[in-house]
């Protein structure tokens, strides 16, 4: 098994916890290695980079927070690849295990899920394109948070018409829009008054951020659907894609979201009780 390790580059346990994986791996005869962005920032465990493509790898052990989970997904491009998330951060809503439970997961995911110790779960994700106003190309993300096309300076507001299925639905002036998975509905579109959705639904989410007009509300669209966000005026955006900076869009420039054929797969050792994970991420209470 050729295992690819991606780390958090600021956590110290994260080196810890590469070195663990690493010796508990090939003392079982198989291989690892660190991907390419991690390299300098893991340099001190003293594995290897890790050779070939990232979807050649059998798993992606993600040491960090979801974060770093989301880098391991860019990484992967749309591969089905298998990751198993090991939380050192703070929230942690895509990560399967704590830390120390690092050795028992690595022992269960070998036994395979043939032998009923862990499942695959599989998340939606994004298929995201942008074009400039004369047509070129600025690029294709496969995305499991979300995108979002957001003002570029401080103190201003972007002027940016929604799309749906080729119809114009209406245009905002704000700070930015939000087209995001059930996944993601935990992120940032949450923190802009966007709804929960439990990740077992399929449907993208369209939520504006700080609106300066009346309608402010999220809007839950078919899957079956294509949401298409277009820059209007001469305050330019930029397309920031589960939060990195992408592209910049400039007036007439267009981005284009749709359900991706690919989806992102999460190792899980039991049955994913996802109300209950969202309970205790934030601290709620039987009442």
């Amino acid at each position: 098994m050729r295992v690819l390790i991606v780390g958090h580059h600021q956590e110290p346990r994260a080196i810890e916890l590469a070195r663990e994986a690493s010796a508990w791996l090939h003392e079982r005869g198989h291989s690892c290695g660190i991907g390419v962005s991690d390299v300098d920032a893991l340099s001190d465990s003293g594995i290897p980079a890790f050779e070939g493509e990232a979807s050649n790898a059998d798993l992606v052990l993600c040491l960090g927070g979801d974060g770093t989970v989301l880098r391991a997904v860019r990484l992967l491009n749309g591969a089905s690849v298998p990751l198993l998330g090991v939380n050192l951060g703070n929230l942690g809503y895509l990560s399967e295990v704590e830390g120390d439970g690092l050795p028992d997961a690595l022992d269960r995911f070998l036994m395979g899920p043939d032998a009923g110790r862990w499942t695959a779960e599989n998340r939606m994700m994004l298929s995201v394109a942008a074009e400039s106003s004369s047509g070129d190309d600025l690029g294709s993300w496969s995305v499991l948070n979300e995108a979002v096309v957001e003002k570029r300076q401080s103190g201003n507001t972007v002027r940016l018409t929604l799309l749906i299925d080729g119809s114009a639905f209406t245009s905002y002036a704000a700070d930015g829009l939000i087209v995001s998975t059930p996944t993601g509905s935990t992120a940032y579109s949450l923190s802009a008054r966007g709804p929960v959705v439990s990740p077992r639904h399929r449907a993208m989410l369209v939520t504006p951020v700080a609106p300066h007009m009346l309608f402010d509300r999220s809007l839950v669209l078919d899957p079956s659907e294509v949401a298409e966000i277009r820059v209007s005026g001469h305050r330019s955006a930029a397309l920031v894609v589960d939060g990195v900076a992408v592209a910049d869009l400039d007036d007439g420039a267009r981005v284009t979201c749709r359900p991706s054929e690919h989806t992102a797969t999460f190792v899980r050792f039991g049955e994913q009780q996802y109300h209950q994970i969202l309970k205790a991420k934030f601290g709620l209470l039987d009442r």
